[in-house]
């Protein structure tokens, strides 16, 4: 018998719009939250499991960069992207206050408020990329051009290839 997943704020928002979508345990290792671990336990490919980063601009303030897990957000083309000069990663305890969600379980749907988010345009060649739902040791399946409506996000380059 298959165990219930209980549903998290991100998941209900998918339900709401009627966005279709899966829900995908996985073993939550402590001392690895990174998309590389989450991908391992999937087996799945890294290039489609993506992570949720937050940022903070000089002149726009918050925004959100959700890109493939073992890739690092070049921060230049962020701040470019996003209207700013420059930008950098919040600090991890700015976080929780500012998202509603922990180091490892950061979903770009459903944070306390929207923030302008940008995914990088790898997303649109797989039938489907994974997400966090919004807690560890859960992620989220979903087509990424369902993503791309839900989360209000911008297609565009965050890293050099």
């Amino acid at each position: 018998m298959k165990e219930k997943i209980a549903k998290t704020n991100a998941a209900r928002l998918l339900d709401k719009a009627k966005v279709s979508y899966e829900l995908i345990p996985y073993e939550v290792d402590e001392n690895d939250l990174s998309a590389i671990h989450v991908a391992a336990s999937l087996g799945e490919n890294i290039e489609q499991v993506f992570k949720t980063l937050v940022l903070h601009g000089d002149k726009t303030g918050h925004f959100v960069c959700v890109i493939p897990g073992e890739h690092e957000v070049d921060l230049k083309l962020a701040a470019k992207v996003s209207g700013n000069k420059k930008c950098d990663l919040i600090p991890m305890k700015e976080l929780l206050p500012l998202t509603g969600y922990i180091r490892g379980g950061c979903s770009p749907i459903g944070m306390k408020k929207h923030f302008p988010t940008y995914i990088h345009e790898t997303c649109t060649e797989y039938p489907f990329i994974y997400i966090s739902a919004g807690i560890r040791g859960l992620q989220i399946k979903i087509a990424p051009n369902d993503l791309i409506k839900e989360a209000k996000a911008e297609v565009t380059s965050l890293f050099i290839e």
